[in-house]
């Protein structure tokens, strides 16, 4: 398989992650507490399954996310531009490390996430503004 067809399909397997993560996986775990439940109202178990299964999709879907962005960066030869530091091994004067002769920039992966979220955030503040409706004297 000619590496353009596969940098394709693994772009479109992360775009596919991302969306999932944010719409399919709490969608799936509700829909396993709502087996669960069955009819009535409410139980701890079933709110508990929702909780486990939540947890459970999310770190699946975020492991698998992980794994297709680092085969997308092995195949295109793709490299972080800027080592992470963690802040509690930062200065306290605000000095902040350079890297000389390197130009921070997002990789392919890294601007499908970020696309993911500014989708998932712009779709629910249209939700939220324009079609939730209002609770209040909906009695």
């Amino acid at each position: 398989m000619p590496d353009r067809v596969k940098r394709f399909l693994l772009a479109a397997l992360m775009a596919l992650l991302v969306v999932n993560l944010w719409t399919g996986g709490p969608l799936l775990a509700l829909w396993l507490g709502s087996q669960a439940q069955g009819t009535g109202p409410p139980s701890m178990g079933a709110v508990g399954l929702v909780i486990v299964a939540l947890v459970v999709i999310s770190v699946a879907l975020y492991r698998a996310l992980q794994w297709a962005s680092s085969e997308y960066d092995d195949l295109t030869g793709a490299s972080p531009t800027v080592r992470q530091h963690a802040p509690w091994l930062r200065s306290m004067r605000g000095e902040r490390p350079n890297y000389d002769g390197m130009q921070p920039a997002l990789t392919s992966g890294e601007r499908i996430l970020v696309g993911g979220v500014i989708l998932a955030f712009a779709t629910f503040e249209i939700w939220f503004f324009f079609f939730s409706g209002s609770p209040i004297g909906s009695d």
